[in-house]
């Protein structure tokens, strides 16, 4: 069984669903089961991660090149935030995740955003809270509560 998880994971799956609804415990790879079920929260983690790193990212760039200022990065935000709250509200558990993560997402946000604009002495910590870079109507540079049309 382990054997056909390393050469066939999607067909694994497929067959230890199976083996799960039928409750046929002695088909069952246990071990490579638990790892994917821990997967699963990790993967979310991940996504969460990603979007903040792409959400600090481009906070960054819209507050500290303003004239450079576009709907791309503007949509990009958005984007980012309707997912983080999509996973948080598919995971509740993981709403206390992006909180924690910030600190960890920030450095390569920053990293990115001195590579694609050339800036630098970019904070050495995030200028926001979480709630800012999660809030919709939140744009650096005194524009908060603003309308999302640019």
């Amino acid at each position: 069984m382990a054997d056909f998880y390393d050469t066939d994971i999607a067909a694994w799956a497929e067959q230890q669903a199976d083996a799960l609804r039928r409750r046929a415990a002695n088909e069952i790879d246990w071990e490579n089961l638990a790892e994917e079920i821990e997967d699963v929260a990790r993967r979310d983690r991940d996504r969460i991660y990603g979007a903040l790193v792409t959400a600090i990212t481009h906070l960054l760039k819209w507050q500290f090149q303003p004239e450079m200022r576009s709907g791309t990065w503007r949509s990009a935000v958005v984007r980012v935030r309707d997912r983080i709250a999509k996973l948080v509200k598919d995971s509740p558990s993981l709403r206390s995740y992006p909180t924690a993560a910030v600190p960890e997402a920030y450095p390569p946000a920053r990293r990115a955003a001195e590579a694609e604009t050339g800036l630098a002495g970019l904070p050495a910590s995030c200028p926001w809270t979480i709630c800012e870079v999660l809030d919709h109507g939140f744009w650096p540079s005194g524009e908060e509560r603003q309308s999302p049309q640019a």
